[in-house]
């Protein structure tokens, strides 16, 4: 059982939760549930990473107990898929699905990626929370590369405190509770007169992440119909780890 305190708060509402420390937890709770089976004497065959992991937001986050649920999809001892469910209140609200990769030595075939972004020391400071409310936003270290600019941005971002309390979080829980923001440094329409959030968040990592900052060269489309995309090439302070999408429902904010 986990409960939330307000450095989780979310920007669209007071009493929902934002969903980047929710994808860090749910991410955790997978990380646990690996090392778990592995501890107990569990065949886990070659050392597996987290290729992808996908997350549907199936409904409200609200300020509450919640608990998660890890299972194994598709066992196998070099490809492998697990599936975690966030219950609050018996009520399933977010479905993820992890595909874990065997690890090997490519590093003679390594490359593709863009270049690296500039250090965060090269950054400026961006007080992303006189855009948007709520305790999380309010509780992260944002620097950006250049101005932001509508529906395109790109930032290094970091924070100070732990994920979960009293457990230490491994380097892929912590990137993801960060990732979701992706959808709030390039906003192309002011979030007091439009609602743009995320119905899911993907990641695909051809590298694992390392270090406390987490990388966003971010890219917002909105199309003529209600709907819209977020995509974000990741990076950490060693260059590119992946890219991660989100897609959008788009609307205007009822006039008062």
């Amino acid at each position: 059982m986990y409960r939330p305190t307000r450095h989780a708060g979310g920007a669209w509402n007071a009493d929902e939760l934002h969903f980047s420390p929710v994808g860090g937890l749910v991410t955790h709770a997978i990380e646990r549930f690996l090392a778990a089976r592995e501890g107990a004497g569990g065949d886990a065959g070659s050392e597996m990473h987290v290729s992808r992991i996908s997350f549907d937001i199936l409904g409200r986050i609200a300020v509450d107990d919640m608990e998660i649920h890890v299972e194994t999809i598709r066992p196998g001892r070099t490809i492998e898929l697990v599936e975690a469910t966030l219950v609050i209140a018996g009520r399933s609200v977010v479905r993820a699905r992890a595909w874990l990769l065997s690890a090997g030595d490519t590093a003679s075939v390594a490359g593709g990626g863009t270049e690296p972004l500039p250090h965060p020391d090269r950054a400026e400071p961006w007080p992303m929370a006189d855009i948007w409310p709520g305790g999380f936003i309010a509780s992260i270290d944002v620097r950006t590369i250049g101005l932001p600019q509508p529906g395109r941005t790109t930032a290094w971002l970091t924070t100070g405190l732990d994920l979960v309390a009293g457990e230490p979080a491994g380097p892929l829980a912590s990137y993801v509770a960060l990732v979701d923001t992706a959808n709030g440094i390039a906003t192309r329409q002011p979030p007091g007169k439009w609602m743009f959030p995320n119905v899911d968040l993907t990641l695909h990592l051809h590298r694992q992440p390392q270090g406390s900052w987490v990388g966003l060269d971010t890219a917002v489309t909105f199309g003529d119909s209600g709907h819209g995309v977020t995509s974000t090439v990741l990076h950490d302070i060693h260059g590119p780890i992946g890219q991660c999408q989100q897609m959008l429902t788009v609307r205007p904010l009822e006039a008062p």
